[in-house]
């Protein structure tokens, strides 16, 4: 399911494989957060141009719509959007938590109305892994949990991991008995720790999901309000405590630096919506930082958004005056431009560190990489 291939001598960084019924997936990997199975003016066909060996979706989006019998009717959340590789879903707890009405928590579950049309719901910990296994058909799968806000009080994440652990435990049986009736799908369960910026209950969550066991596991509750370098220090902390031989996912993270942050302290799998988020607001990642094209110092800048870049948009020629023009005219193909851009400037930044690990020159990529990106933002 996963194996590692090169380590780096200075750091924890590694290189691996994770073996999935839609493919390998090479790690470090970054995936493309398709929410509702679409990242966001992007087609499959766009995402195969730009690299991506994955991306992400999210189950209490899917669940509310299109729902259960149509992504079923189509065979799975994979032919439904038309992507061939691998698909990792998130349960849809945070979104849980952010997005619904009066979300009433529950020992057998969550309780909440929908924040599309206010229609009550009821889902067990259960009822999440058979949606992402049996109608997504996702290949990596993340149990309910609760994501608590930053910051919150030791008593409240207490109670919280309690809660978390439990649906934790069940997910995992729920997920064997799926197995036991369909035979080994190659799909893959990821435990979530949590445990808020309290580090002895982090230690606590890892304790309990090793004694569950998982196929991998992920670190959520992070990059949600906490100052950057205690959210670095939990990362560190917690990746430590992890299993070498299971992939770690860093939920949510982030920007490209980041991103090295994570690698540098072993971890394996990365989502935001960062990309596409900037991209569609006029704003380009390049090596020396991001690029607001919106900006009137673009207005005759015949250039591209950066030379040397393979993406479509810059090998296709589309330059930066143009761009912005589209964007201030309000013309879907500005924001599509610069996301395509963004998508595969994430990728081929992923496609870099693996091969700056295998070559045992991580530590110089990365400082290479820091002094550039953070000397000309624009």
């Amino acid at each position: 399911m996963f194996k590692i291939t090169h380590k780096d001598k200075s750091t924890k960084a590694r290189v691996g494989k994770i073996i999935t019924p839609h493919g390998e997936v090479n790690t470090p990997v970054f995936f493309p957060v398709a929410t509702l199975g679409s990242v966001k003016t992007l087609s499959s066909e766009d995402l195969n141009a730009c690299g991506a060996e994955g991306i992400l979706s999210n189950a209490y989006h899917l669940y509310l719509r299109p729902a259960e019998a149509v992504i079923y009717k189509a065979g799975g959340l994979h032919k439904f959007m038309n992507w061939p590789k691998v698909i990792l879903t998130d349960s849809g707890g945070y979104q849980v938590f952010s997005l619904a009405q009066l979300v009433k928590l529950k020992k057998d579950g969550v309780e909440f109305q929908s924040h599309i049309d206010g229609y009550k719901h009821f889902l067990r910990p259960e009822d999440v892994v058979f949606f992402q296994k049996n109608i997504l058909g996702s290949d990596i799968i993340m149990p309910l949990d609760e994501c608590v806000k930053y910051p919150s009080s030791r008593e409240y994440v207490i109670e919280s991991l309690e809660l978390t652990n439990s649906w934790a435990l069940r997910s995992k049986l729920k997920f064997d008995e799926l197995l036991n009736l369909s035979g080994d799908t190659g799909q893959i369960l990821f435990g979530i720790v949590q445990g808020g910026t309290y580090k002895d209950l982090r230690a606590k969550s890892v304790e309990e999901l090793l004694k569950i066991g998982f196929g991998g596991y992920a670190l959520g509750g992070i990059s949600v309000g906490e100052p950057q370098d205690l959210m670095y220090e939990i990362m560190d902390y917690v990746l430590s405590l992890l299993p070498e031989s299971s992939p770690h996912y860093v939920m949510g993270v982030g920007t490209p630096l980041d991103i090295l942050e994570g690698v540098t302290t072993s971890a394996d799998i990365f989502d935001c919506v960062m990309p596409t988020r900037n991209g569609r607001n006029g704003t380009a990642f390049t090596k020396y930082g991001k690029l607001v094209i919106r900006n009137a110092r673009f207005a005759d800048d015949f250039s591209v958004i950066e030379e040397g870049c393979g993406c479509l948009s810059c090998h296709g020629g589309y330059t930066r005056s143009y761009i912005r023009h589209l964007i201030n005219s309000y013309e879907i193909l500005g924001l599509r431009l610069v996301s395509l851009h963004n998508v595969y400037f994430y990728v081929k930044l992923m496609r870099d560190i693996r091969a700056a690990i295998k070559a045992q020159r991580f530590e110089v990529f990365k400082k290479e990489f820091k002094t550039d990106y953070c000397s000309q933002a624009q």
